[in-house]
């Protein structure tokens, strides 16, 4: 076996031992922290093994990394952290596999286990892992995803009839208020025809991130009286938040996330010329452009 082989599986599993073990800590509810520190511990069980060939004394392990997951943790939840991590399993398992054909007797017979382990078993227990704001997360996408499209294409609407920025805010604010109280509504039928346990939650978690990024994308317009900068503004924010989302769905739901990201903003800015062009059309064809100052 080479020794960098080991090396980098004893860095690589130690590494991965902090991190469960740490997330275990911070875990209040007893079944999700008994299910981190068996995790814990497989990674340990295969630390220990690697590092009896990799030759060093102590894996070198970056404190910042580990102390960033663990904000990662707190902030996006322990399924986004875990799933994160797994990104990163399939460059280990390749290199176990790679390892292998080097291999034999006690040693191969050990390695495969461990392949077995983050291949399957992992996995199987990844899957015990409940945690309530998976169980809201697309009722949060509805509510983002609907907020920051038609927010946009009411301010770009906007762009056509005032050169006002307050009063394309306000209106956004006023439209993005009413729709996010039909779409809780909306959320919460939908969740109750489901027979989902918690339908008021349903709704409430849908109603909530429409207002907060209905405010937020409205914002640029209360700061600022250059209209194009203000648009300008509000649409960076409105694709930064479909992004981020965009890129936690993608991670905590297996998705790919550059096809999803240029769906959202395709959609967005699909949205935004429309609803723009509609907005001139109107303003011209009732001699109200620039009339709201």
């Amino acid at each position: 076996m080479l020794a960098a082989d080991a090396a980098f599986f004893c860095n690589d599993e130690y590494f991965d031992y902090l991190v469960y073990k740490e997330l275990a800590k911070r875990e209040s509810r007893g079944a999700r922290r008994e299910l981190l520190e068996r995790l814990s511990e497989m990674e340990r069980k295969h630390f220990e093994f690697w590092r009896n060939y990799a030759g060093a004394s102590k894996p070198r392990v970056s404190k910042l990394r580990l102390y960033l997951i663990v904000m990662l943790r707190k902030f996006l939840g322990v399924m986004f952290v875990i799933k994160l991590l797994e990104r990163h399993e399939s460059e280990v398992i390749a290199q176990y596999r790679r390892a292998l054909s080097r291999l034999e007797g006690e040693v191969r017979r050990k390695v495969e286990e461990f392949l077995n382990d983050e291949e399957m078993h992992e996995k199987a227990l990844l899957s015990q892992i409940d945690e309530p704001v998976l169980r809201y997360v697309g009722f949060i996408a509805l509510g983002l995803s609907d907020s920051v499209i038609e927010v946009t294409g009411v301010h770009a609407g906007f762009l056509g009839v005032t050169a006002s920025t307050l009063v394309a805010g306000v209106a956004g604010v006023i439209v993005g208020l009413a729709a996010s109280i039909s779409m809780g509504v909306a959320a919460y039928v939908k969740a109750k025809s489901e027979l989902r346990s918690r339908p008021i939650t349903s709704g409430a978690v849908t109603g909530v991130a429409y207002i907060l990024s209905t405010v937020l994308l409205a914002l640029p317009y209360f700061l600022t009286h250059d209209m194009l900068l203000a648009f300008t503004s509000s649409v960076a924010l409105a694709v930064l938040l479909a992004g981020l989302f965009t890129y936690y769905l993608s991670v905590v739901q297996d998705m790919g996330f550059k096809r999803e990201m240029l769906e959202n903003i395709s959609l967005l800015l699909g949205t935004a010329i429309v609803t723009f062009l509609f907005g001139e059309l109107l303003g011209s064809a009732f001699g109200i452009r620039g009339s709201f100052r």
